[in-house]
């Protein structure tokens, strides 16, 4: 594999991973793409990148691929089936994949590419479809500091903080649980919030105190739920099943390791009744219409009027 201008592969051009993979065609990084949408693959070659057939294709033309998966059932299909990154991979390649992933998949993929002489690091984001878009993810990295140097320019390019937690699978493990908590602390808020209102305190006083206090370092609580449980509007930005499906992995792990996490497994029965009633793609915050139901109040915020313009 050439070490001069490395070609770059991306395979998941999803709202994650399609954005992602713009911003590396913005830094003028040379750019092979799979999806199994077409469309996708060709809204990418509209902008300059390279458009392969399958997994295979892109692992045989790229020294660094880069996969953005909907979860472990897809990430172990991409790389270990017939047509599969695992089957084009070139020895020295080094495969970046940005999937919310099960350690367990993640450590039987990084075993396959091992064998054919390539490395893996795994690496989960954090900040959402704006911080794809705009290039403010933070990502978590776990594998070999020499393979984080060989890429920090390919993941630099779509964050803003690159933290390197340890060796591969590490990564995955601290997203789950990272996701795990932000799930139980939006629940515990949700709680408060139609308690409060239902003893007669306005919404938007409660949603203010919340947010200029000491919990307001919560981003969802900043960001996504003003944008969508406080609006009433559960278009997906990140859907309902994703979290599920991040929650389910995250207690699933708890349960591996023989730790006890009841308030995971109470937010995860309360996420399995949402994606039950059939919300599986709307806005993962809706989980928490449940609680409104069951109090007999809304926590909804007063839309602002606009300053006028001087």
């Amino acid at each position: 594999m050439s070490r001069g201008r490395e070609n770059i592969g991306f395979i998941g051009l999803g709202n994650m991973g399609g954005r992602m993979a713009a911003r590396l065609l913005s830094a003028g990084l040379p750019l092979v793409v799979y999806d199994v949408r077409t469309d996708a693959a060709f809204a990418l070659a509209a902008l300059g990148a390279r458009r392969a057939g399958s997994p295979r294709e892109v692992a045989q033309q790229c020294d660094i691929i880069c996969t953005s998966l909907p979860g472990p059932q897809q990430a172990a299909a991409v790389f270990l089936d017939g047509d599969g990154v695992v089957a084009g991979v070139a020895p020295g390649a080094v495969c970046i994949d940005f999937t919310t992933n099960a350690p367990a998949v993640v450590a039987s993929i990084a075993a396959k590419l091992r064998s054919a002489g390539a490395e893996l690091l795994d690496a989960p984001v954090s900040g959402g479809v704006e911080g794809a878009r705009n290039g403010s993810l933070t990502v978590l990295v776990g594998g070999s500091e020499a393979a984080l140097q060989r890429c920090r320019g390919v993941l630099e390019a779509v964050a803003a903080a690159v933290i390197h937690v340890g060796k591969t699978g590490d990564a995955s493990i601290c997203k789950l649980l990272h996701n795990c908590a932000v799930f139980c602390a939006n629940l515990a808020t949700m709680e408060c919030l139609t308690v409060g209102v239902k003893a007669g305190v306005a919404a938007d006083v409660l949603i203010d105190v919340f947010q200029k206090s000491g919990l307001g370092r919560n981003l969802d609580l900043q960001v996504a739920m003003p944008a969508t449980l406080f609006q009433g509007n559960f278009e997906p930005r990140y859907s309902m099943e994703l979290a599920y499906k991040d929650m389910s992995l995250a207690v699933e792990l708890a349960r591996q390791c023989e730790a006890p996490m009841e308030m995971a497994e109470r937010c995860q029965r309360e996420m399995a009744e949402a994606v039950a009633r059939g919300w599986a793609g709307r806005d993962n915050t809706i989980f928490l219409t449940l609680r409104e139901e069951r109090t007999g109040v809304q926590v909804r915020q007063t839309p602002k009027t606009p300053e006028p313009a001087l």
